[in-house]
């Protein structure tokens, strides 16, 4: 019973202290604004390279520039996942929020100033830095404060942010597309607050503060605990299966927003009207992936962490080629939009509930950042080939659509994954 006299199992909501509704809502806010940044790109990538790339800005060299920012961006995500993973075990988990958060939105605003495509690919890159090791710290600083008998639903609750944040980049994409893609990157500059609240009311957990105190058990770095004997094949499996999911959702849902402006094209909209229901679809793609966000944690729990990932990747590898090549019309693509989204998306809240419990304290962030992270170097390919399929298949929907057998490869890497269903982390 707690102190109010009212059992968990009747009402488990009621356990968590303000502090812990604070922690989930300002990592929420982080991560809000880590998926705002993301889906700006994906959004006004067309008109940016139009303008970036001038007279050499065809369609086919828009598909082959924009993959190739697109893949940096993944590049300097994964290496900002690694190196302020590592930093969050050492600095602590707040400090390195805070650091992170400003990085990535004082880069994306500076995306803004871009006046050659490549300068737009470096800014891409900074702001990556920030988003990737954002991740790795707001997740761990959730798993730790929020009780056992909640953290895989905080953790559900914390990635439908990605969701919530894909609906403001389209809302402001809606609002602001008039003024120009540059308005777009100054608008994401405002993560700045949140990383004052972050510095002024975030402490740091009791169990980082424990294992820091502690005697060292090895005097590794932690990246090199993360290949000891005991720990390897974790490591190896949670690497893998975030490849799978980030080179699915990069290298093919993500271009979302160009597979719309390409079944459009025959109509000949204008600017403001292709915003629009560019928008629109953005939109309804993710209303799905909330949906998925949120689901994964009942999934988990119901089937086990395996069960969950298995369903996700089974649903992705349907839904992409069906929803890429299926629809002949724009209403037909605003329909299974958010099937996509529910398994392409929702897949995601596999790894704030999955890695934080493959890793000790000590080398939680650092683990948690590598296996989400270092599949994006590789994952990176993605766009690349995307773009590099859209030079010989002809169109956007092909190409992203053979992406979908990423999905095959990562059920079989389930087959090595350890169940931790019912397991706390220690």
């Amino acid at each position: 019973m707690n102190p109010r006299g009212v059992s968990e199992a009747a009402s488990p909501w009621r356990g968590l202290s303000r502090y812990q509704h604070l922690v989930l809502i300002t990592a929420w806010l982080g991560w809000i604004f880590d998926s705002m940044d993301a889906t700006i790109y994906a959004l006004v990538m067309t008109p940016a390279l139009r303008e970036l790339l001038g007279p050499r800005g065809t369609q086919e060299n828009i598909g082959w520039y924009g993959g190739i920012v697109f893949s940096t961006f993944l590049v300097g995500w994964a290496l900002g996942g690694v190196v302020f993973g590592i930093l969050a075990d050492y600095l602590g988990r707040a400090r390195t929020l805070v650091i992170t958060i400003l990085i990535y939105a004082v880069f994306t605003g500076m995306a803004g100033l871009a006046h050659h495509w490549w300068e737009l690919a470096i800014y891409r890159f900074l702001t990556a830095l920030g988003i990737g090791g954002e991740w790795a710290s707001g997740a761990t600083l959730v798993a730790e404060v929020w009780p056992e008998s909640l953290r895989v639903k905080g953790a559900g609750l914390l990635q439908s942010a990605w969701g919530a944040g894909y609906f403001l980049g389209a809302g402001l994409y809606l609002l602001l597309s008039a003024a120009g893609w540059r308005v777009m990157f100054f608008v994401g500059m405002a993560p700045a607050a949140v990383a004052v609240l972050v510095r002024l009311k975030v402490h740091e957990p009791e169990k980082w503060v424990a294992a820091r105190r502690a005697p060292a058990k090895s005097g590794r770095l932690t990246l090199a605990e993360l290949f000891a004997p005991g720990q390897r094949r974790d490591t190896v499996v949670g690497a893998a299966l975030a490849f799978v999911a980030v080179f699915g959702l990069w290298g093919a849902t993500n271009w979302t927003p160009t597979l719309i402006t390409e079944l459009l094209r025959p109509r000949g909209l204008d600017a403001a009207a292709t915003a629009r229901v560019v928008s629109y679809a953005v939109m309804s793609l993710n209303a799905g992936a909330i949906v998925g966000y949120l689901a994964f944690a009942p999934l988990a729990e119901h089937f086990g962490r395996r069960g969950a990932f298995l369903i996700m990747m089974l649903g992705s590898a349907v839904t992409l080629p069906l929803t890429f090549l299926a629809p002949s019309s724009y209403l037909g693509s605003m329909l299974l939009l958010p099937l996509l989204g529910f398994f392409s998306n929702g897949i995601f809240s596999g790894f704030p509930i999955y890695l934080p419990e493959i890793f000790p304290t000590r080398i939680r962030a650092t683990g948690g950042g590598f296996c989400f992270n270092v599949g994006r170097v590789l994952a990176a390919a993605g766009p690349f080939l995307t773009g590099y399929l859209v030079t010989r298949l002809g169109t956007f929907a092909r190409a992203a659509s053979s992406v979908a057998v990423i999905y095959l490869l990562g059920i079989g890497i389930l087959y090595f994954a350890r169940e931790t269903k019912g397991q706390k982390i220690a």
